[in-house]
């Protein structure tokens, strides 16, 4: 496994370097944000531990220029522990948050959660278009189509509905989905989770109609004739 690791404290790169190539992996170094925009337009990684507080680039403006070219996954170092931040980062499609200090046997557990996470989703999701009505899903080249317009939704609001269809006919707590799809330590609430659900549904216009509110406990996800391609 290639992993970046951000940050523009070199004591913190040093040990997590240590940690991450003791498990056997490889690690690159990168001292802010603009270094790792370069470094990862030139270079696959499998993980990247960015930084929020760095000079030139911040971590997160750092995150947004990566995903418009990679999509990979992103965990977030960073002191500043309050809702607003971790609820910005899941925003913007990061998989995890760390507050420091931290313990690196910590970081290392979350990095290998989060890898098996995404090498479960890409192997589920794995060559799947799935229609419904007019609704198309590429679930592995993330794209969704309504009447066949490119739909335009943020990292989140894709999470959102992949979560949905591979769901699709089971009732879903928001409490479930937080957990899920938001990540076990999120300290959002359920407005989080309505939200979002009100963004997709008005992204997905008429087909809003396939994500049913179930009054005082969550949502189902609900579409006949559904056929894979």
């Amino acid at each position: 496994m290639k992993i970046l690791i951000v940050d523009d404290e070199e004591m913190i790169r040093g040990v997590l370097r240590e940690y991450i190539e003791f498990e056997g992996n490889q690690a690159d170094e990168a001292a802010d944000g603009m270094e790792a925009v370069k470094m990862c337009r030139e270079n696959d990684y499998d993980l990247v531990l960015m930084d929020v507080m760095m000079p030139r680039l911040d971590g997160f403006s750092a995150v947004k220029e990566i995903r418009k070219e990679k999509d990979v996954p992103v965990i977030m170092l960073s002191a500043r522990g309050e809702e607003y931040d971790k609820l910005f980062a899941f925003e913007i499609g990061v998989d995890d948050y760390v507050t420091k200090p931290f313990s690196p046997k910590e970081v290392m557990a979350r990095i290998n959660a989060v890898t098996k996470r995404k090498a479960a989703k890409q192997k589920q999701d794995e060559s799947r278009v799935i229609r419904f009505e007019g609704l198309e899903i590429d679930m592995a080249g993330r794209n969704v189509y309504v009447d066949g317009e490119k739909a335009v939704l943020t990292p989140k609001e894709y999470e959102l509905l992949f979560y949905f269809v591979r769901n699709q006919g089971l009732a879903l707590t928001r409490e479930k989905l937080l957990y899920d799809v938001w990540g076990f330590d999120f300290y959002g609430d359920d407005r989080t989770v309505d939200t979002h659900v009100k963004m997709l549904r008005g992204n997905l216009k008429q087909y809003r109609k396939f994500i049913v509110t179930l009054r005082g406990l969550g949502y189902k996800f609900e579409a006949p004739e559904t056929f894979e391609a």
